[in-house]
């Protein structure tokens, strides 16, 4: 644990306490400025300011037309949105294209 929060990171998962069916969320350390105010998708999302963090409601993601689609949104959406608001170095890459190196 203290590895893992020895520089800056941007986390996501899933909490089956957050909501009547679990919520997935996402969330940077440190907090950069800025990055709960960021916009992200899809619709249902939306930044938990107690929590600094976004949720976005499992029943949200079950209920989607593509629900894959939908979490990937949110997945990329908030990556990039500490991404952006931490000014981390190098080119803009894709989550999924961290996830593969």
């Amino acid at each position: 644990m203290a590895e893992a929060y020895s520089d800056e990171v941007s986390s996501c998962g899933y909490w089956p306490g957050g909501a009547t069916e679990g919520v997935f969320y996402s969330y940077a350390n440190p907090l950069p400025d800025g990055f709960i105010e960021e916009p992200v998708t899809p619709v249902a999302a939306y930044s938990d300011q107690q929590l600094g963090e976004f949720v976005l409601p499992y029943a949200a993601v079950r209920t989607a037309s593509d629900p894959d689609a939908s979490l990937l949104g949110f997945l990329e959406s908030t990556f990039q949105a500490a991404y952006h608001t931490a000014s981390w170095p190098g080119p803009a890459r894709s989550a999924q294209e961290i996830v593969r190196s």
